[in-house]
């Protein structure tokens, strides 16, 4: 590989193999100063075990790596960062108990002529850094005062203070609001201008375009391609991915709607949603936007029981029920798919099988004692149903991908013979393969005569995939559309309130 001038840093034939498995064959990849480089592809493409190479959790079966020209061995994470590397993750990773000066300082404490802790020069450094960076962030705060966003703004500040090179985003935007996301752009394109080199991985090809300089795209381990981001666009990257079009991802089949499933009538809960009123049919996608804030994920959970509400009515198959929690809507048939399926959606410490038949036990149990058999057939069905990539049934649900967490998830309410889910933005933080093969087993929830509520912030998908979409602006509905007669700005307008 030829190398610039400029190149901050080369991997050249990096291969590595697990017991079974060849996970990257011959990957060859150059960063320069002062460029954001993404790196995309599928779960399972290659992208974290790079990645966990460079940064030293991993080590490579085959290839070198070159540092400003210079060969090194990176052995674990502290040689990684001697070398000036440093990553942000999608959890975010800091010392919560903590101030965000201790933080900074982590490990190397700056001490007075007396021998103690020069707090007054801690907590000034850190200021200043996080003021240079425009992070309103009080210095001597506690981290677990902050919200999510502040932490990883505080997490990448502390990387610029501590003069990192190379600094790995790795879904940074997971958690983050819209304007959230233009506050982390902003900092990343100022590390860019002083030279630091950004290796930016995101399920969201929509930030490769707005960021990124150059893009990698891999699959099955290997490398496919480097190309400028201004020479490709979303529809060929996903093509290179996954061999299909965005068309095609979003082109499920829409059914003809049948009896009504659910109706809600005058719900309210004072200062988070007002007077909603909508219905559902079998065989209907029936999609909520908004902007985050609006209340859209609070209508949702009160009617799962898993909030309350103030006044209204929720009737099904046009029968008046109470929801008082999350057990009577699982027994009227609701099923929900939180936004945050790691800490709400899944137990992510015990197994698949166990996630699977978590809602139904009772199904096959009697006297306290569980039918093993049944647990395992039933999980097994499910496994193999919905094309979950898991070694066993007795895998850990922590060491799927995001994309089969969310098979998990669906199994679960499937086990339990669910009617109505409820979809809560089903495709973060997952790729473009795992987004088509939930969307497939939407269409066939369907085409059973179940009935979906989805929440999706990403017009493109709740636009292709949804039948009506209702859309809320700070707790109002301003609109229910029917499908053709929405369009990405109508909606948005909606959502802003601009159209009332």
């Amino acid at each position: 590989m030829k190398q610039n001038f400029d190149e901050i840093i080369r991997m050249e034939n990096i291969s590595k193999e697990f017991p079974g498995v060849k996970a990257l064959t011959d990957v060859s990849i150059s960063i320069k100063a002062g460029e954001v480089h993404a790196i995309v592809g599928e779960n399972g493409a290659g992208k974290s075990t790079l990645i966990k190479i460079l940064m030293g959790v991993h080590q490579k079966n085959g290839g070198e790596i070159y540092i400003a020209g210079n060969k090194v061995e990176i052995r674990n994470p502290i040689d990684a960062a001697t070398y000036g590397l440093s990553a942000v993750y999608q959890d975010v990773t800091i010392a919560r108990h903590l101030t965000v000066a201790e933080n900074f300082f982590l490990g190397r404490l700056p001490l007075t002529k007396a021998g103690l802790v020069n707090w007054k020069k801690m907590i000034t450094q850190t200021q200043a850094v996080l003021d240079e960076l425009n992070i309103i962030v009080d210095a001597k705060k506690v981290v677990r005062q902050l919200s999510a966003a502040q932490q990883e703004m505080v997490i990448i500040a502390k990387k610029y203070f501590e003069h990192s090179k190379i600094i790995i985003f790795d879904e940074p935007t997971a958690l983050l609001a819209n304007e959230e996301v233009d506050e982390l752009f902003t900092i990343i394109r100022r590390l860019k201008n002083e030279g630091v080199a950004c290796i930016y991985i995101s399920h969201r090809l929509e930030e490769i375009f707005e960021l990124c300089d150059v893009v990698s795209v891999m699959k099955d381990g290997q490398l496919i391609t480097t190309i400028p981001v201004s020479e490709t666009n979303e529809d060929d990257l996903i093509s290179k991915m996954v061999g299909r079009t965005i068309e095609d991802m979003y082109n499920i089949k829409h059914f003809e709607p049948k009896e009504e499933a659910l109706r809600v009538e005058g719900l309210t809960r004072k200062g988070a949603f007002e007077n909603i009123n909508f219905s559902i049919r079998k065989g209907e996608v029936f999609g909520i936007f908004g902007l985050v804030g609006s209340g859209r994920t609070e209508i949702v959970r009160a009617l799962f029981g898993a909030d309350s509400f103030d006044s209204g009515e929720i009737y099904l198959y046009n029968n008046k029920v109470t929801i008082a929690n999350p057990a009577e809507a699982i027994k009227h048939g609701i099923g929900l798919l939180p936004e945050d399926r790691k800490h709400e959606g899944l137990t992510l410490d015990t197994t698949v099988e166990n996630n699977i038949n978590m809602a139904s036990y009772n199904d096959i149990s009697k006297l306290g004692f569980i039918n093993l058999k049944r647990e395992k057939e039933r999980s097994l069905k499910q496994i193999d149903d919905m094309k979950i990539k898991t070694p066993s049934e007795k895998q850990k649900v922590v060491n799927l991908s995001g994309g089969n967490q969310q098979k998990v998830v669906i199994g679960k309410w499937l086990c339990r013979q669910s009617k109505i889910f409820i979809f809560d933005e089903p495709t973060v933080g997952i790729d473009v393969g795992a987004k088509s093969e939930i969307y497939i087993l939407l269409e066939q929830l369907l085409a059973k005569g179940n009935a979906v509520i989805m929440i999706s912030s990403y017009l493109p998908e709740i636009i292709g995939i949804a039948d009506r979409i209702m859309v809320i602006h700070e707790g109002k509905q301003t609109g229910i559309l029917n499908r053709g007669d929405y369009s990405e700005e109508k909606l948005l307008k909606l959502a802003s309130g601009l159209i009332k």
